[in-house]
């Protein structure tokens, strides 16, 4: 099972380095500390990640950090949230083949209109009738 403590509202000179000797400092153990870079510029986003090996060690780092003063602001410590995303999701249940074939037969056959693209509906306003009548 994972520990992860989200630290942010950090500024952007702050290195994974520099969490792992503050950490230290206040004889707290972290199992992997990484901040998080812009891609395509390399500089941090401002938060990191900080895996503890325990979680009351998670909950000592949280008491720590979260709105701990640096510099002209107040840094944030929480437990992180799970990714969100495709993967976060889960498997997803497959799809009968039979069963899309089903929904495809309940729904109504889509009526086409010979002759090219589809007219567009008339206009509902006043002002939506001028526009039509100069375009």
């Amino acid at each position: 099972m994972s520990f992860t403590v989200f630290l942010g509202n950090l500024p952007t000179w702050v290195t994974a380095d520099d969490i792992r000797q503050w950490l230290t400092a206040e004889d707290l153990v972290a199992d992997a500390v990484k901040v998080i870079r812009n891609h395509e510029t390399q500089e941090s986003k401002g938060f990191a990640f900080v895996e503890a090996p325990t979680n009351d060690e998670m909950q000592s780092i949280i008491r720590r950090f979260d709105r701990a003063p640096l510099e002209d602001r107040l840094l944030r410590a929480n437990a992180a949230q799970p990714p969100k995303g495709k993967d976060a999701r889960g498997p997803q249940p497959a799809v009968a083949p039979n069963a899309v074939r089903a929904a495809q037969q309940q729904r109504p056959p889509e009526r086409r209109k010979r002759g090219g693209r589809q007219r567009e509906q008339s206009p509902r306003s006043a002002f939506a009738n001028e526009l039509a009548k100069v375009l």
